[in-house]
């Protein structure tokens, strides 16, 4: 039931943006009228020279059109059948009677040259270009399928019942050498409608980038809704991924919580949804990335390392929105097992949300993408004599007196059968507190630990510090380098709790493994550290920690800019703090800065996190005095 597309490739790090390009809200209208000269045009010879049609179809059948052959340029493709049509060599064109031939392919002009000499006299030409966006619209108008061209993405976005949404970001495509990026903004209520479409113009480089729900719902006088907002970055340069954070704010100060960008390529599975406590519901957003319907029945969940998958009998419309409850498909679900999401390729990133009866606190998070292609490395086990701790899962053990901290492991590929794991435990400055061994956990295990009662009652040096999640080699030797966990944390004084989840990796060592460790910018290894702090409006206080993960021994200290850059992009402050190697810090904006430079920093300031010397880890999130909190992982550009 998957969607034939191609989407991510993780071998090439890099999008399909053919996918992008057909299934782009603006292509989606002129696809219809594409289809309608197709079904007009009498007999369609189809000439699919780069094996582009099938993901086409997936979302614009072509039922109704009168198809007098199919044809492909690579004669490894001669004989595959499509759509009942045998493929034949394009040579053989001419020996066809049609009224019309339609290229499947974008900047199609030299495909159509090509093919001239086979051309029955007459028949009209149709091809891909006919959905293509305004020029005006494109960073790199030579090559239309140029991923730069498709820098978009999508975010829930929601205003209502006392419940807003804001996205924050920065222009950080200018500093790339965009010359005047815009933002093509397309919104959609949970009917997959079009509620409000603008086009808004980036501020200077490095300026801060907000789109607020009341905002918006004030500014076209609209409804209530809950749906997406569709953001596409036009005139991009040097990253076609937008990425930002994602806040929830209510009209009263207990309503808060955080996530961040959606992974902007649709998979067949997501992981790491946990099911509720016995005080809980937990609603799954279901957010329909495509310009056709999600059939009933092609969506399901399953208990993690349990084949018997429930499916949803609900039709979700283009774009659409759908608010399930995960007791309607598993009543029998409880925390801590986690659930998977047969998601068959048709939203990106999906929301969970999470609330808690007793107090009505709500919090908002994600789960993660699903490997497929990903298999244990023999190797792996074997090259901790070199890269020591190899891949680490580094996440904050929030102040023991505050704060109750809570891990549990998650299985985020689909051939992982076994997870041998172990965590450490450290203090603020990288010492050592405790160690606990998970053993080989099958994939069906859900085992969530406490980290306060791991410590069993000792003090943290600062009061606080980190967890580094990593491989038990001596409890089991299957390892593949996609070990991902959840962490949840709760406040003893407002009951608020907030989670974030996220994946391991290879940190501060100059050997590397299959692109460990990562950069965002360049080959690996990535030793650098640019990290994006958005900071709230009153009556809100930011908070971020700062972990200095290493595999192997590194500079005994980080040297680590914290900038604040007001909304306008310039330098208003600068701090430096040091971090020790294998420790963290916790702090806050409000601390590390005057209140008169953060005044000076205009409505919505940002802080650049900036180190050369290691590439630090970083979770950020608000805090609303003892009403409530959040918590999220952060980016970086």
């Amino acid at each position: 039931m998957t969607l034939k597309i191609k989407t991510f490739s993780n071998q090439s790090n890099g999008g399909n943006a053919f996918y992008k390009a057909v299934t782009h809200p603006l292509a989606a209208a002129k696809a219809a009228e594409l289809l309608l000269a197709l079904r007009s045009a009498g007999p369609v010879a189809i000439y699919d020279p780069l094996g582009q049609l099938d993901s086409f179809a997936e979302f614009f059948p072509t039922d109704g059109v009168d198809i007098a052959g199919y044809y492909v340029q690579d004669v490894e493709q001669i004989g595959h059948v499509w759509n009942g049509h045998t493929a034949q060599p394009v040579t053989a064109l001419k020996e066809t009677s049609c009224k019309a031939i339609f290229v499947a392919a974008f900047d199609a002009a030299k495909f159509i040259d090509h093919i001239r000499l086979y051309t029955p006299h007459g028949a009209r030409v149709l091809s891909f270009d006919a959905l293509r966006l305004p020029d005006a619209m494109l960073s790199d108008r030579r090559n239309y399928l140029a991923n730069i061209n498709f820098a978009t993405n999508f975010a829930f976005f929601r205003d209502g019942d006392g419940q807003h949404t804001r996205i924050v970001t920065a222009n950080y495509w200018s500093q790339y050498g965009s010359a005047s990026p815009r933002v093509w903004c397309y919104l959609v209520n949970s009917d997959g409608k079009n509620i409000a479409e603008w086009f808004e113009t980036l501020p200077a480089a490095n300026a801060t980038v907000v789109f607020d729900s009341a905002e918006i719902r004030a500014r076209f006088k609209l409804p209530a809704f809950t749906g997406q907002l569709f953001i596409h970055v036009v005139g991009a340069a040097g990253h076609d991924v937008v990425k930002y954070a994602l806040d929830t704010y209510g009209d009263t100060p207990d309503i808060l919580s955080c996530t961040h960008d959606a992974n902007a390529w649709p998979s067949n599975q997501y992981a790491g949804l946990p099911a509720p406590t016995d005080d809980e519901t937990v609603v799954l957003w279901l957010q329909n990335s495509h310009p056709r319907p999600i059939q009933s029945g092609e969506v399901g969940l399953n208990l993690m390392g349990d084949d018997t998958i429930v499916r949803l009998n609900k039709i979700i419309p283009p774009y659409g929105t759908y608010k399930l409850d995960i007791a309607d498909l598993l009543p029998q679900a409880r925390w801590p097992r986690q659930i998977e999401i047969q998601a068959a390729k048709n939203f990106v990133r999906p929301r969970y949300e999470i609330t808690t009866r007793s107090n009505g606190h709500t919090r908002i998070s994600h789960p993660n993408v699903e490997r497929e292609d990903l298999r244990p490395d023999p190797r792996l086990p074997e090259l901790g004599d070199v890269m020591g701790k190899l891949f680490i899962l580094p996440a904050p053990v929030l102040p023991l007196d505050r704060y109750i901290s809570h891990m549990l492991p998650t299985p985020m590929a689909t051939e992982q059968k076994h997870l041998p794991l172990q965590a450490l435990i450290y203090d603020a400055r990288g010492k050592l507190a405790a160690t606990h061994k998970f053993g080989n956990l099958e994939r069906s295990d859900s085992v969530a630990v406490t980290l306060n009662d791991l410590l069993a009652g000792q003090k943290l040096d600062g009061g606080y510090g980190h967890v580094e999640l990593i491989y038990d080699f001596a409890a089991g030797r299957e390892a593949d380098g996609w070990m991902h966990a959840l962490f949840r944390y709760h406040d003893r004084i407002s009951g608020h709790a907030a989670e974030t989840s996220f994946g391991a990796h290879i940190f501060n060592t100059v050997l590397t493994y299959k692109n460990e460790p990562q950069s965002y910018a360049g080959r690996a290894p990535g030793l650098s550290t640019r990290l994006f702090l958005r900071t709230g409006p009153k009556p809100y206080d930011t908070m971020c920690h700062l972990i200095y993960p290493a595999s192997t021994p590194w500079h005994a200290a980080s040297d680590t800019a914290l900038v604040l850059t007001g909304m306008d992009g310039k330098e208003i402050a600068k701090k430096t703090i040091r971090i020790p190697c294998g420790g963290s810090m916790l702090w806050r904006v409000s601390e590390m800065f005057t209140a008169d430079q953060i005044k000076a920093a205009g409505q919505h300031p940002y802080v650049l996190i900036r180190d050369v010397t290691c590439r630090l880890f970083g979770y950020h999130g608000l805090i609303s005095a003892d009403k409530a909190f959040s918590f999220d992982h952060m980016f970086g550009f």
